[in-house]
């Protein structure tokens, strides 16, 4: 027989009864996980100075543009996961809808003014001038919190179709039109692969899913190829070498060039004016160059080992929101990376994924910075429980004393 219940919810007496190493693994887990982000955020820094200073220079006037506003999304990241592992990362648990329905209206209002030409070309950014955030990100983190609350309240019907599936379905495939027609089809493809990826986690019988996914891709194909520039990206991958297109080959040049130790810092020579967006979607071109295959590989054993420390996280979460919560953050990051560098090494099509924690942007670096510090959150949550415990003891045994 498989017990299965929340640690929430268990009787104080069992409470008691838990070994004191229990949360010391997450514990661990959480202070790694801190140190390969500030690590992940200081390489940042340090590329989308070199590959930027450039392109800075010829839009702004300024080579240090993007390295002064990349230090302060990176600064205000690391005030963001401290603030939010303070708290209880169950607030989550009771805003998650309202947060779902913010972004599913965020992602409505962007279409209704495209409709209205208030917005031209792709309707993505809500805000006005540096105070803007793409809402498809805070739809990513809304379908985790709010998918996370869902299956761990539907725990005990979670795989009935009609009760369990299908209402889950409805709010994640609305989320990933809303972001597919504003076109933005490379995020909402990922969103639903992270909303797919949490129903198998939580539960939901296979052939539910499978079923809902081999319905999905032809539909999802017949909308990749009614774009001209999403065909001519898939026939730049799949065509031969004379079809690259000029941001791919570039890229390539620029991986070739780093060889094993790199060029050194500053020495790329893509990122002058021939790699596009060497500051943003294509910055692991210029670690590739500058650093080499070495350096390279650093970058992914770093998100390896982010991977490893939200996973431990997970497992040893008090309750099953929190496992939900940290394997849904955990995978998302970890699967917004490998997207990244698998366009870079021309491995997939091109897609406009930026690389979490590295690329230069705000938006995504604080939305990602939220999950960590969520994680760091639910790391600590056994560790804060057992230490206020023990002022409750100490308290009530100074006032037998008194």
């Amino acid at each position: 027989m498989k017990l299965d219940f929340e640690l929430n919810d268990a009787p104080p007496e069992l409470l008691e009864l838990l070994p004191a190493t229990a949360g010391r693994g997450e514990s661990v887990a959480g202070k790694m996980l801190l140190l390969l982000v500030a690590l992940l955020m200081c390489i940042g820094i340090v590329v989308v100075y070199s590959s930027g200073a450039g392109w800075a220079e010829k839009k702004f006037s300024d080579p240090q543009y993007f390295l002064w506003r990349q230090l302060t999304f990176a600064a205000a990241g690391m005030v963001l996961i401290y603030l939010v592992g303070m708290i209880d990362y169950h607030i989550f648990r009771k805003v998650s809808k309202l947060l779902l329905f913010v972004s599913i209206g965020l992602l409505a209002l962007l279409l209704v003014l495209k409709l209205f030409h208030v917005i031209h070309g792709a309707a993505r950014w809500l805000g006005f001038g540096p105070l803007k955030f793409q809402a498809s990100d805070l739809a990513k983190y809304a379908i985790i919190l709010h998918f996370s609350r869902l299956l761990s309240d539907k725990k005990h019907y979670i795989k009935d179709l009609h009760t369990g599936y299908y209402p889950m379905l409805i709010l994640l495939m609305t989320v990933v039109a809303l972001v597919a027609l504003e076109p933005n089809f490379s995020t909402a493809s990922l969103i639903g692969v992270i909303g797919f990826a949490l129903m198998f986690i939580g539960g939901i019988r296979i052939r539910y899913l499978l079923a809902t996914v081999s319905m999905l891709i032809p539909i999802a194909a017949v909308f990749a190829i009614a774009a001209p520039y999403r065909v001519a990206r898939l026939v730049a991958f799949i065509g031969s070498e004379k079809q690259l297109s000029y941001q791919v080959r570039q890229a390539l040049l620029g991986l070739g060039n780093g060889g094993l130790l790199g060029l050194g810092i500053g020495a790329s020579k893509q990122r002058e004016l021939y790699l596009p967006l060497s500051y943003n979607d294509f910055v692991f071109v210029v670690v590739g160059e500058e650093y080499g295959f070495v350096g390279a590989l650093l970058v992914l054993l770093l998100f390896v080992g982010l991977f490893v420390c939200g996973i431990v996280i997970a497992k040893n979460a008090p309750d099953l929101y929190g496992r939900y919560v940290a394997s849904g953050v955990t995978f998302a990051i970890v699967l917004f990376a490998f997207i990244n560098i698998a366009v870079a090494s021309h491995l997939l099509p091109t897609t406009g994924v930026a690389l979490p924690f590295i690329s230069y942007g705000g938006t995504a670096l604080l939305f990602n910075s939220l999950g960590i510090g969520v994680l760091v959150s639910i790391s600590s949550y056994r560790k804060k429980r057992e230490k206020a415990k023990n002022e409750q003891v100490t308290l009530a045994s100074q006032e037998e004393r008194l």
